[in-house]
């Protein structure tokens, strides 16, 4: 089985120094899925497959801990979906623009919050924070 191009590209250009994480979606949450990326790639965040199954190191459906999530997918909202758009493309054009408008000092930002979000989920038993 050939592998898919991420992992491919990945090895090509990062080596084993990269760490593969998947959100909540059904299929990634699947055995055979976590099973095959713990298998092919270097450091994989396993996440947990159901809620009464709490054995990965992710809960399954934690936007709260999803740096897209808890903080990009509102700038690109914001941006992007001021005006009303025509059809699907002007969508996709848009939220692209607003994409790289979006500053590294943003990114620097989002991702250094990302320890404290850890430390209130951890002090939410794994529940609901803001």
């Amino acid at each position: 089985m050939r592998k898919p191009s991420i992992l491919r590209n990945s090895e090509q250009l990062l080596f084993d120094e990269w760490t593969f994480q998947q959100n909540g979606a059904p299929g990634h949450k699947a055995y055979e899925v976590q099973d095959f990326l713990r298998e092919n790639c270097p450091d994989f965040i396993s996440v947990d497959p159901h809620w009464r199954d709490l054995t990965g190191e992710w809960p399954p459906n934690s936007p709260d801990l999803s740096p897209l999530d808890y903080s990009i997918w509102s700038i690109l909202e914001e941006k992007a979906c001021s005006k009303p758009h025509p059809n699907l493309e002007s969508l996709k054009k848009a939220l692209k623009k607003a994409w790289k408008e979006i500053n590294l000092e943003t990114l620097i930002k989002t991702v250094d919050d990302f320890p404290k979000r850890l430390e209130a989920c951890i002090a939410a038993n794994r529940g609901y924070f803001e």
